[in-house]
């Protein structure tokens, strides 16, 4: 029944946005970064994800990011991705704001999509702000112009989220009449807060369900692709 109430919400709401996380792409391949398998059990995100990693422990910081981006060559975006695209272009989804940094909504063909937490395939100098190439990156290379480090274009522990990309999601939030949060455990602030700054019905989607704190209209549980593989529109 669940199921057929989102699917009646998502007919009847004229401006549905989704909001994303790492449970969205575990199904493609990627582990997220707090279930029993995810990357924080095996690694300590303060020693890598982290700009004092980047500076004083770059090979470290590197290897880390290095391993993330190969890997990302041997995933792909499932079937989910792919339905989320197919409702932005059928009109029934607004916008798609991702705490992911693996580009999946973009490569299934989502076209307004939010990236919060940055992308992990653009390459930038962490000094001069020059972007520069993966393959410089993934040599590592100095920066061209500055000779400063090279980074992927992602938020690390205790930066700020792109205030563009930030203020453009508040404000899908805050006219939305439909949100739909994907796969992710609204741990991490402050895109946790999202979901309470709607006056619009909520609906949960995750495969675990008792990490959540914020209140939702609609709960699903479940893994993302076969809930939304379900949903009839």
């Amino acid at each position: 029944m669940s199921i057929e109430q989102l699917g009646e919400w998502l007919q009847s709401s004229k401006r549905t946005v989704i909001l994303t996380g790492a449970g969205m792409s575990t199904e493609s391949g990627i582990p997220d970064f707090r279930s029993v398998s995810g990357w924080w059990q095996n690694i300590d995100p303060r020693a890598v994800a982290t700009t004092e990693a980047l500076a004083q422990n770059y090979t470290l910081f590197h290897e880390f990011y290095k391993m993330r981006i190969e890997h990302l060559e041997n995933v792909a975006p499932h079937e989910g991705h792919k339905i989320l695209a197919d409702w932005e272009k059928r009109g029934i989804v607004s916008l798609v704001m991702t705490q992911n940094v693996d580009g999946f909504h973009q490569l299934a063909g989502s076209q307004r999509v939010e990236e919060l937490h940055g992308s992990i395939r653009l390459i930038r100098c962490h000094h001069c702000q020059q972007a520069a190439s993966m393959n410089c990156f993934l040599n590592k290379e100095s920066c061209r112009h500055c000779k400063g480090k090279l980074r992927p274009n992602v938020v690390l522990f205790g930066e700020s989220l792109p205030q563009e990309s930030w203020h453009r999601s508040m404000d899908a939030i805050q006219s939305a009449e439909l949100v739909l949060v994907i796969g992710t455990s609204l741990e991490v602030y402050p895109v946790n807060q999202l979901p309470t700054m709607t006056k619009g019905k909520t609906v949960y989607i995750n495969l675990d369900i008792t990490q959540h704190t914020v209140p939702f209209d609609l709960i699903i549980e479940g893994k993302t692709k076969e809930v939304l593989q379900q949903v009839q529109i």
